[in-house]
């Protein structure tokens, strides 16, 4: 088999309203933009990929038919040896390397998670917030999630006083799993600087949530790459401390582990190490008891490909990102068939490869 094609489609969904991503300070978002890879292949089988995007979209469709035409698409590590510069000089290729997957997948008649040995099975979902709201507001978000049976919320906070936030959401909801994201270890600079945190703010909040009790984790207090404050952080307190998600291959992961960083490895297969090495550093985590809760914010396509590494390496959670007007018709609007949730769980698909459908129509309006 070889790769004859690649095609390139930007694609855009109006939101409702704007919605006010604590990633991009001070900026409100009222599309969802995405590119999407079609790899076509000389057997007839098409593999897809996807990646986040801007207005007006990032095209580079040339330079990946460059790289990729007349390879065997099964050939993943050799793939991504010759994508290493595009990796070093434009956009990272895991999205390419999903849809390789997706193809390998499709030719072997199985899901992607079969190919690492696993079998289909329920993963609870966590409620994955996206702005900071009041205690009020954020109170009557958690009883409509727990309402469709929720029984994990993720809190977005910015600053060490939303410490009170949590705590308020706490004392509503005492039995309620809760997980806090300070979304510190990075940001898009589009409309104002983010608020960082000095250790001493990220020591101060994480205290207070050991002060409240039952929290399951704190994302991202620090930078990505502060590899020896997340440490010296995860050993002065007790709640668990979790991060990765935009660090960028297998390497940062080995950082993490190597100088006890993280409790929680959270790279996302669309963002930081593709499906091969999202799996490889789930394992790596596990042979030093940690966990693997992978970040899926970016779209369905990027989601899919995180289901089936959770569904490969039994992950104990499935960040669902539900922030209204940013719901699963909006972060799947590109298939035939979205992600809904059943009653708090969720199941990879059980088609072949990544067990999506992009509708022709979707290809057509991009063009």
């Amino acid at each position: 088999m070889q790769i004859t094609g690649v095609n390139q489609y930007h694609l855009d969904h109006t939101l409702e309203e704007p919605f006010y991503p604590t990633w991009i300070p001070g900026y409100p978002q009222s599309t969802h933009e995405l590119e999407l890879f079609e790899i076509e292949t000389d057997e007839g089988i098409t593999g897809y990929g996807a990646s986040p995007s801007f207005a007006g979209g990032l095209d580079y469709e040339t330079p990946l038919e460059l790289f990729l035409t007349g390879e065997d698409p099964h050939n993943v590590e050799g793939i991504l040896g010759k994508l290493e510069t595009v990796n070093l000089v434009g956009p990272r290729p895991w999205h390419v390397e999903m849809a390789l997957w997706d193809i390998i997948g499709k030719d072997a008649d199985k899901p992607v998670y079969e190919l690492f040995g696993a079998q289909a099975r329920d993963i609870p979902v966590y409620a994955s917030t996206g702005e900071v709201m009041d205690a009020e507001e954020r109170i009557d978000y958690v009883e409509k999630r727990v309402e469709e049976g929720f029984e994990a919320v993720k809190l977005r906070v910015t600053e060490v006083d939303h410490i009170e936030t949590v705590r308020r959401v706490r004392e509503a909801f005492p039995e309620l799993t809760l997980m806090v994201d300070a979304n510190k270890g990075w940001a898009v600079r589009v409309m104002e600087d983010p608020i960082e945190w000095s250790f001493a703010d990220a020591l101060e909040f994480a205290r207070g949530l050991d002060d409240i009790g039952g929290v399951a984790w704190l994302e991202e207090p620090l930078h990505r790459h502060d590899y020896e404050g997340y440490s010296r952080l995860r050993d002065a307190v007790d709640v668990n401390i979790a991060g990765g998600e935009f660090n960028n291959g297998t390497h940062h992961f080995r950082e993490f582990v190597r100088q006890g960083s993280l409790d929680i490895l959270q790279p996302d297969a669309a963002l930081a190490t593709g499906i091969r090495q999202a799996v490889d550093v789930a394992r790596m985590g596990q042979e030093h008891g940690l966990q693997f809760v992978p970040h899926t914010w970016t779209n369905a396509v990027g989601f899919a490909a995180n289901l089936q590494v959770m569904t490969a390496v039994g992950s104990p959670w499935c960040e669902y990102p539900m922030e209204p007007p940013w719901t699963p018709d909006v972060w799947s609007f590109m298939l035939e068939d979205g992600f809904e949730h059943d009653d708090g769980t969720i199941r990879a698909p059980e088609k072949p490869g990544l067990g999506i459908e992009i509708p022709e129509g979707v290809l057509a309006d991009a063009e």
